[in-house]
């Protein structure tokens, strides 16, 4: 019968160490299997990631890079409102288009020409260019295809249509915004006015819409396609010298955000050559025998196994593959080289206290290496997997596949790169080259040769062959340096107000975080989209959205107390500051005027239906806005004009501000533009992303309670993961970093890294033997310094080259990134360590005999720096 527990193992409110044991005991125990028969966990492995990564055959069916769809919320209320437009007022392009009243952009091809040298387009010389550029655009393929009302194409321009070829008007001859019953705030733009008319104007926008819901759609599109193939020749072919002319059109936003994996691709090679040096270099030592170099490159390797494992396995699952996926692999590399770092460390300390045979050596490194990577796997798992549960289906996306691959990552870790252990530890028993595999025999000749020839064919410089090599001068600088240096009474006093700096800016920029992914940033930086959006914020940005005002269910039109409820709510929509409530349009107010005028009567339902056609034959487009059956009306919608909507701010404003006006009125409405999708992630972005940190913030403070033994240990991480992420987003703001779908998956990120360096400094401070704050903290240091900062070198190189990127998809990832390894780092060398000194007489645990010191958990390596 077993004897009572000895009370050290016991757990208790200072030593959690339950599940920490058992974890313990099954590392041991594959270590063992793998130890025995390392061939089948190499093999298998390979055999996998080969069957696996067969899925990407289905990676051309499983792109889902629709702009839409994978960065505006799921549920958006925008969406629900324009399924509802759609039902009540159907559109006819071929017969009655109008561009306000469509329930989407539309299908079209838009150009913006601007006068050069200051001069004004609505001059002789820059007109005539215009209507030359029109000509050209609108050729006998778009006559076919346009969108048409009242038996012709819609005009471009409200200007050209009422002028045709004739010349310019003359200054002063037109009004603006309005001209007659014409709005031109959307033709117009950089426009002088003196009392109303205008003087001149800086630019004009030409619309080309196309019919979309007819058989022509698909000829439509086809257009499209190639005026984007054909447009800059044949601008420069025209030789406009009076205009500058930029172009867009609905697909170009949809293709450039579909081109940014392709400009990616290039920077895979050179991320793999620069952490395989990097890993080689960090691993490479003057013994022909016991140089780790294989070592470092099948830990690359097993990253790149992961990889294809999770992406092949979610491709054949039919996970949609989004853009953003594309930045995992960088991220997984770099994670997967510190796990091999770890593996290697602790296997050379074991290997160079005992001579033990290689399965106890593999079980010692198991049961200490892999519980550290496991910690540290499990809660970037968790962060990911809780970064699912999401709005935005692209950050949903990213999440999945990043979050399977790290599983796969720490699978193959523990396998594959364990059993390649056992075999490279076989090679050097059997005195054998590391390139050649050939033994290696040594002489008293050889013996007496040079270092560069000893260390290339014997063994070692030395002219014993394969002597240790001393402690690593990282470590000895950590020792005996960096250590006394922060624990110095007066550095700790300038850390803590270092560490007020810091956490003042931090804060200070959370209140400056700017919200919503700006439209152009989907496109790259050299992309045609660019200039016509710059073009668009400089001349067009005055007027915005034209805003349908949607009465959603039937009322009493006829009721005159019901017509002065719909007036009251519109007054209030009008009142609204982004609203010009000169630029309104109403059919009811038409229709209220007839009547006051005495031209009709609507005071009772039979009148009000009958003399609809009354309204009709005057103002013909007003017969869209009204959704009637035989004897009622079941929807109408009438239209005001924004302005000044300039800043994702000032979308955001706008879009509660308009949405809480119709919520407060008597009578059923819904406020809809198609831009109001896209407003959407403003509502949830915020609370998706407090979401998500805190529930993962709350998952990684569970399992450091689990497998971290030491609850002081999980309130130091807990205070890390805080103060990173406050860090990472205030510090984004200054880097010109928005909090969009695309940020918001970096700090999920951020709760996984924070863990992974202050967990590991604070649980060494806290085991550690040493009898004074200061000491622990210099050993703690001593210990883990150097595999901190290397593991943070190694995650940095897996996203560096993104900072190349040209696209801002990426070089947003690589930002947040480096912030977060920075801050992570930051805070484990030097915020922690000061911190942990004020409080060491809490942190010691009662246990210390029984608590495995860290060391053994990270790199302490001699041979392997």
């Amino acid at each position: 019968m077993a004897g009572p527990r000895d009370p050290a193992e016991r757990c208790s409110c200072r030593n959690t160490n339950c599940v920490e044991r058992p974890l313990r005991r099954l590392f041991e125990g594959l270590a063992a299997g793998v130890a025995a028969c390392p061939w089948p966990f190499v093999l298998v492995p390979l055999l996998l990631s080969g069957g696996l990564g067969a899925g990407f055959v289905f990676l051309p069916q499983r792109q889902a890079n629709d702009i839409e769809g994978q960065f505006t919320p799921t549920w958006g209320p925008a969406k629900a409102e324009r399924d509802f437009v759609r039902r009540h007022f159907p559109t006819n392009d071929s017969e009655r288009f109008s561009a306000a009243r469509l329930p989407t952009e539309g299908a079209y091809a838009a150009l913006i020409a601007a006068a050069t040298n200051g001069t004004s387009v609505l001059d002789a010389a820059p007109w005539a260019e215009v209507l030359r550029l029109n000509a050209t655009v609108h050729d006998a393929e778009y006559e076919r295809l346009c969108a048409r009302t009242a038996g012709r194409c819609a005009s471009p321009n409200e200007l050209l249509s009422r002028r045709g070829d004739a010349g310019p008007p003359e200054p002063g001859s037109l009004r603006f915004p309005v001209n007659g019953s014409v709005f031109l705030g959307a033709a117009l733009g950089g426009v002088e006015t003196d009392g109303g008319r205008v003087l001149r104007a800086r630019a004009l926008k030409l619309h080309y819409y196309l019919r979309e819901d007819g058989p022509e759609a698909q000829d439509s599109r086809q257009w499209l396609e190639s005026f984007l193939q054909s447009i800059s020749s044949k601008v420069a072919e025209l030789r406009l010298g009076s205009i500058q002319v930029t172009y867009f059109t609905s697909l170009s936003r949809q293709q450039e955000f579909e081109g940014n994996t392709k400009s990616v691709i290039p920077l895979f090679s050179i991320t793999y050559f620069l952490t395989i040096t990097f890993a080689i270099v960090s691993c490479l030592r003057l013994s022909c025998i016991r140089n780790n170099t294989w070592l470092a490159s099948c830990g690359v390797l097993s990253s790149g196994l992961a990889v294809l494992s999770s992406f092949g396995l979610l491709l054949f699952c039919g996970v949609p593959f989004v853009v953003t996926v594309a930045n995992a692999p960088f991220l997984i590399l770099g994670v997967g080289v510190d796990d091999m770092f770890i593996m290697i460390a602790c296997w050379e300390k074991f290997k160079e206290k005992e001579k033990s045979s290689v399965k106890s050596l593999l079980a010692e490194t198991y049961s200490e290496a892999a519980l550290s990577v496991t910690i540290t796997t499990l809660t970037d798992v968790l962060a990911f997997f809780i970064g699912t549960w999401t709005a935005f289906p692209s950050v949903r996306s990213f999440c999945l596949y990043t979050g399977t691959a790290f599983v796969f990552c720490y699978v193959y870790t523990m396998t594959f790169f364990g059993a390649v252990l056992v075999l490279n530890h076989k090679r050097e028993q059997g005195n054998r080259h590391w390139l050649t595999c050939m033994r290696v025999d040594v002489d008293k000749d050889q013996a007496e040769n040079s270092c560069l020839y000893n260390a290339c064919c014997i063994g070692s410089c030395s002219r014993q062959p394969s002597q240790p090599e001393g402690e690593h001068p990282m470590s000895i600088f950590f020792k005996k340096y960096y250590g006394p240096f922060v624990t110095n009474k007066w550095i700790k006093v300038l850390m803590v107000l270092l560490y007020g700096a810091y956490l003042g800016g931090s804060i200070y920029g959370c209140t400056q975080v700017r919200e919503g992914i700006d439209l152009r940033n989907l496109a790259n930086d050299a992309s045609y989209v660019i200039p016509y959006y710059d073009d668009n914020d400089k001349y067009f940005s005055t007027y915005g959205p034209r805003v349908m005002v949607v009465i959603t269910e039937s009322v009493d039109y006829w009721n005159e107390s019901v017509r002065l409820s719909i007036e009251s709510c519109a007054q209030n929509l009008e009142n609204i500051s982004y609203v010009d409530k000169n630029l309104s349009e109403s059919w009811l107010r038409v229709y209220t005027e007839l009547d006051k005028n005495s031209l009709i009567d609507i005071n009772s339902k039979t009148d009000f239906l009958n003399n609809l056609n009354v309204l009709f034959r005057d103002q013909q487009s007003f017969e869209w806005d009204i959704n009637k059956t035989q004897d009622e009306i079941e929807a109408s919608r009438f239209f005001i004009q924004t302005v000044n909507v300039t800043s994702a701010v000032d979308e955001k404003n706008l879009l509660n501000e308009l949405r809480e006006a119709a919520k407060q009125c008597s009578i059923p409405l819904k406020v809809y533009n198609p831009a109001f999708i896209y407003y959407d992630q403003y509502l949830v972005i915020v609370q998706n992303t407090v979401q998500n940190v805190v529930v993962a913030a709350g998952a990684m403070l569970v399992v450091s309670l689990l497998l971290i033994p030491n609850p002081l240990c999980c309130l130091w991480v807990t205070f890390a993961i805080a103060s990173v992420i406050v860090g990472v987003a205030g510090f984004m703001t200054f880097w010109n970093v928005n909090l969009d779908s695309i940020s918001m998956i970096n700090l999920v990120i951020c709760i996984g890294f924070s863990v992974d360096f202050s967990a590991h400094i604070s649980y060494a401070f806290v085991t550690s033997g040493e009898s004074s704050a200061n000491k622990r903290a210099i050993e703690a240091l001593s210990l883990l310094g150097y595999p901190v900062l290397q593991g943070a070198v190694s995650t940095i190189l897996g996203v560096v080259v993104l900072a190349a990127a040209s696209t801002y998809i990426f070089r947003t990832f690589f930002k947040i990134m480096f912030l977060v390894i920075l801050f992570g780092a930051l805070h484990g060398l030097v915020f922690i360590p000061v911190f942990l000194t004020f409080f060491g007489n809490f942190g010691s645990s009662p246990h210390n005999t029984m608590s495995i010191k860290l060391e053994h958990r990270f790199r302490n390596d001699k041979d392997c720096p």
